[in-house]
């Protein structure tokens, strides 16, 4: 008799520890989930801000071909970035879309001071607001996507997180990254 109540004390104990380990690693794999997600979400407004620069673009493109038609390299570059950044698939590609499109929006604004008309028109300057208005919305975008990367990128590293994540497919995700030419002062010539 008292050898098939320990037996039973074991069992129990066998089961109360197989059920915390089981609700660990679903809470673990949980965790895990909630992370992916929230990258996404975070993806999702910095395309939605993206997406919102680019609609912007062809405006103030048009105020400025009005004064300054000469200068369609610049917008053919303009035209050409905005096309890559709308067809982009990935975080790599979009990066380096949205790098080809501020670059080309910088000669597109240093146009505006060679021109004093365009300057003072009320349709440019509100399209310019509207665009650095963006552009800030662009960058809290990114930074927030890149604080939900990191995160996530930290907790998949991580024991016992890590087991977690390679079971289920959890892969590491890339940061939205600048151009290594981002770093120097543009150099603007007329």
């Amino acid at each position: 008799m008292q050898r098939s109540k320990t037996g039973w004390i074991i069992f129990g104990i066998v089961i109360i520890v197989l059920l915390f380990i089981m609700f660990s690693l679903a809470g673990k794999y949980n965790t895990l989930v909630t992370a992916n997600e929230n990258i996404n979400g975070k993806w999702s407004q910095v395309e939605n801000n993206l997406q919102r620069r680019a609609d912007l673009i062809p405006n103030l493109v048009e105020t400025v071909k009005g004064y300054a038609a000469q200068e369609k390299e610049v917008f053919t570059a303009i035209a050409d970035a905005r096309s890559k950044l709308l067809g982009a698939n990935n975080v790599a590609e979009t990066s380096q879309a949205n790098n080809e499109l501020s670059s080309a929006l910088g000669r597109l604004l240093a146009i505006s001071e060679a021109y004093p008309t365009l300057k003072s028109d009320q349709n440019f300057r509100a399209l310019q607001d509207e665009l650095a208005g963006t552009e800030n919305r662009i960058a809290v975008a990114r930074k927030d996507y890149n604080d939900a990367v990191q995160s996530y990128n930290t907790m998949i590293k991580t024991f016992p997180a890590r087991l977690m994540a390679s079971i289920f497919g959890f892969a590491q995700k890339d940061y939205f990254q600048a151009e290594e030419s981002a770093t120097g002062v543009p150099k603007v010539q007329f």
